[in-house]
């Protein structure tokens, strides 16, 4: 097991100039984020989806256009709308009177990142849709399902001030992500290094493509094999039923959480984790990876009862406080 895992380790590490080179290029148009970046990286390392919420002008979509610059793959921008339907993003079947049939248009959902731009601005059919390409990679048009292009990774953003024209997400497919990251404000520092680069008129910076499909597959299989120690195992999972169980295991929270997290939850939180120790140059995880991810998987998936509300207690509260009163192996 020791030499698997030395052997292991010495892989990630000749990967880590690649991981290295995405981030230097982002850095060329994006200040500070360093979370954000973070998180997405582990969502394209983990083959899992991310959910990015911010008020307006933190660069989420500046963020996500960046990576998919950085990597040699097909990137689309699918701007969300109430007027928007399945059909914009899956594509249809178009009617050929010459050749008397139908034939497939496929939507720009067939890419290989997507930018769900204001997420929460579609309504529940286009939601739907969106959910089954989540899901099961795959899109049905008419009776005939296509596969989506691997690697496939959604990355949405939503703005959580802004309430008209918009539609909650449905707990269904907010599930579906494997991280939701909430993108915050930048220091003083970090925002005067934005000032300088960015206010001025007429600059576009290209980025460089250093990575193809290839290689992100190859680290993937990589991740799959990060090894993660029955201990490990046993947190995770006393994590995940805390937030089902809080009498048993955070009396303070009795009564505070509706439901709990799903065992996507512990999955999730198991490959994110796994994905954590890739980036940290690393073929195991430690409980650090899992206390440092552990609030970007769990706080979708907690869902407060209407007396933690009252009391102003949030999923964000509920997992920092377990976070703490879960034993660490």
């Amino acid at each position: 097991m020791k030499s698997a895992i030395e052997d292991l380790n010495r892989q990630i590490v000749s990967m880590r100039p690649l991981i290295s080179g995405i981030q230097e290029e982002m850095a060329k148009v994006i200040v500070g984020q360093r979370h954000m970046i973070d998180r997405l990286l582990l969502g394209l390392l983990a083959s899992g989806h991310v959910l990015l919420e911010g008020v307006p002008g933190l660069a989420k979509t500046a963020t996500v256009s960046a990576l998919a610059q950085c990597i040699k793959t097909e990137f689309q921008r699918i701007q969300f709308t109430p007027d928007l339907l399945p059909s914009d993003l899956i594509g249809n079947l178009i009617y050929n009177p010459k050749e008397n049939s139908y034939q497939t248009k496929k939507g720009p959902i067939f890419a290989n990142i997507i930018l769900a731009d204001e997420i929460n601005r579609a309504p529940a059919k286009v939601q739907s849709a969106l959910l089954e390409a989540m899901q099961e990679r795959q899109v049905t048009i008419g009776e005939t399902t296509f596969p989506l292009p691997e690697p496939f990774l959604v990355l949405a953003t939503q703005n959580p001030i802004e309430q008209e024209g918009t539609y909650a997400l449905p707990e269904a497919q907010v599930d579906r992500f494997m991280l939701k990251v909430v993108v915050s404000y930048p220091t003083e520092e970090e925002e005067k290094k934005i000032m300088h680069m960015m206010a001025r008129t007429g600059r576009q910076i290209k980025l460089n493509a250093v990575i193809e499909p290839a290689k992100i597959l190859e680290m993937r299989k990589l991740v799959d094999q990060v090894h993660v120690d029955d201990q490990i195992t046993e947190y995770i999972i006393r994590l995940v039923f805390a937030t089902r169980n809080p009498g048993k295991y955070l009396p303070a929270m009795d009564g505070k959480i509706r439901f709990g997290g799903s065992p996507r939850a512990s999955i999730y939180l198991s490959l994110a984790a796994k994905a954590c120790a890739f980036l940290n140059g690393r073929g195991y995880v430690t409980p650090q990876d899992v206390k440092s991810i552990a609030l970007d998987v769990l706080r979708h998936r907690v869902i407060t009862t209407f007396e933690a509300e009252a009391d102003e207690i949030t999923s964000e509260h509920i997992v920092k406080h377990l976070l703490d009163q879960v034993v660490v192996p």
